[in-house]
């Protein structure tokens, strides 16, 4: 019990403290960061031994993959191409409402 009109003496940390503190908070989020990292590795390491394993046994046929991806590879471009026409497009667009806009 404290007696009336006496203040506690606050209590003071070295400056060093703090420093530990900002360093073991760093050392948290850098070991979180490796963390996700590592899990994300290894869920993609199940993945490649499980596709692994399916080409292995014949369930997977390597020629026809390497046909698909080539197929969505060709597909993404042409779908990439048609995106950069159809913005090229709506530019023209916004060209021309801007000069209509301005000459109002």
């Amino acid at each position: 019990m404290s007696s009336p009109g006496v203040e506690p003496t606050p209590v003071r940390r070295p400056a060093e403290w703090d420093q530990l503190e900002l360093a073991v908070r760093r050392l948290m989020d850098e070991y979180q960061q490796w963390k996700r990292r590592a899990l994300a590795a290894e869920a993609r390491l199940r993945e490649v031994e499980a596709t692994l394993r399916e080409v292995s046994s014949g369930a997977l046929d390597p020629i026809a993959l390497s046909e698909r991806i080539e197929t969505l590879e060709a597909e993404n471009r042409d779908l990439r191409n048609r995106l950069g026409r159809g913005r090229e497009t709506i530019e023209r667009i916004l060209a021309r409402l801007q000069f209509l806009e301005e000459e109002r």
